[in-house]
């Protein structure tokens, strides 16, 4: 098998909701083992650009406001659906989901 991480930034008042939708897709199931993710709370910067529908900030403006960092493993077989999985209970109108690959297989 073949995996990569996920680094998901988040307000930390979704934190049970992402929870949820990654346990529903099965990411973070390592071996005998699932839910398994680890989270660390990370300060997020950012300028809303015109256009723009943000969750939070102002237009022109630096905004600042803490979030979580979120990391999980995910099968690669089940990475777009995890994403999707995601996108559906996030705040943020382009959220960022980075995408790391793993060298270790399983």
């Amino acid at each position: 098998m073949h995996f990569c991480k996920l680094e998901i930034f988040i307000p930390k008042t979704h934190l049970r909701e992402l929870q949820t939708v990654l346990q529903k897709a099965d990411a973070g199931h390592i071996g005998n083992y699932d839910s398994c993710l680890s989270y660390s709370e990370v300060v997020g910067t950012w300028r809303t650009l015109e256009n723009a529908s943000p969750y939070l900030g102002k237009t022109n403006e630096i905004s600042q406001q803490p979030e979580i960092k979120v990391e999980v493993r995910v099968e690669l077989e089940k990475l777009n659906q995890t994403i999707k999985a995601i996108k559906t209970i996030h705040p943020y109108e382009e959220p960022v989901i980075n995408i790391v690959p793993l060298l270790n297989e399983m």
